[in-house]
């Protein structure tokens, strides 16, 4: 007695007919079709057995069906690009969604290298610098004027040099006497910190921080000793080449403040009037 070979599904024979196997079951061709064949995105019909049946991302198409949503060209062994659910060719997607090149004002097309600042796009080999017309690539660049440069041409055509160390300037400058200097350049000439951004004074045209300046040139209070800096307002007593800051001058004896009142002197100390009276 022969072996029976039945459709799985249908239980027809198989002998003699075209079948197709799956989970290593057979199946005839009217039962895989209408059990497992995938419904094509174009036309709506079943990808019979017989068909090529072309899927991208979860979605499936005859092979005929397959093609550019705007120009109906075949995309079968093509590149192409989704938009909103949409299939195009690399022709039709470029011109009606790719960036146009600043420079050339030609398509940019997917895929490939581009440069983009402030909303403008370039092919790479277009984004060079306006002076020296080198390809800029992922280097430093400034702008001026809607044009680019690369650093080294910026320095040499636009920028200021420090008066001290003698290079370019290319950002974060500070200017004293009409002289353009580099922060880090723009240092106290006693103690050699940075004065961008801090008070400061001069003497003989050199620039000194506060600390600095009051030790090396300010009086000192005959009251704490400590130098009085005089700058900023800072208000002082003088009398007889002597100088107290205004806090410091007051009675040897009772400490009462002496600024703006009488007062007397004995040897170097200073007396109020109640005070001063038995001397």
């Amino acid at each position: 007695m022969t072996e029976r070979f039945d459709c799985h599904y249908c239980k027809e024979s198989l002998f003699g007919k075209k079948y197709i196997l799956r989970e290593d079951s057979p199946y005839c061709v009217k039962c895989y079709e209408n059990l497992y064949s995938n419904t094509c995105e174009e036309c709506k019909k079943p990808i019979g057995a017989d068909c090529k049946d072309l899927s991208y991302k979860d979605r499936h198409w005859h092979e005929t069906c397959f093609h550019c949503f705007q120009c109906k060209n075949s995309l079968v062994d093509k590149p192409f690009a989704a938009k909103e659910e949409h299939l195009l060719c690399t022709d039709c997607y470029s011109n009606e969604y790719s960036s146009k090149c600043n420079e050339c004002k030609k398509t940019i097309m997917p895929g490939t290298r581009k440069m983009e600042y402030k909303g403008n796009s370039w092919h790479e080999t277009c984004f060079i610098c306006y002076r020296c017309q080198q390809p800029i690539g992922t280097k430093s660049f400034i702008p001026k004027d809607n044009q680019n440069f690369c650093v080294p041409c910026y320095e040499k055509q636009f920028a200021m040099q420090c008066v001290q160390c003698k290079k370019a300037i290319t950002s974060g400058g500070v200017t004293y006497r009409e002289q353009p200097w580099h922060k880090e350049c723009f240092v106290c000439t006693g103690c050699k910190k940075q004065l961008s951004g801090q008070r400061f004074t001069s003497r003989d045209e050199f620039a000194y921080c506060l600390s600095c300046f009051c030790n090396l040139y300010a009086k000192k209070c005959a009251g704490c000793t400590n130098p009085i800096s005089g700058l900023g307002g800072t208000k002082y007593i003088s009398f007889e080449e002597r100088q107290w800051h205004n806090d410091c001058f007051n009675c040897k004896k009772c400490s009462l403040s002496l600024v703006g009142r009488g007062f007397l002197t004995e040897r170097d100390d200073i007396l109020c009037p109640e005070c001063g009276k038995d001397i």
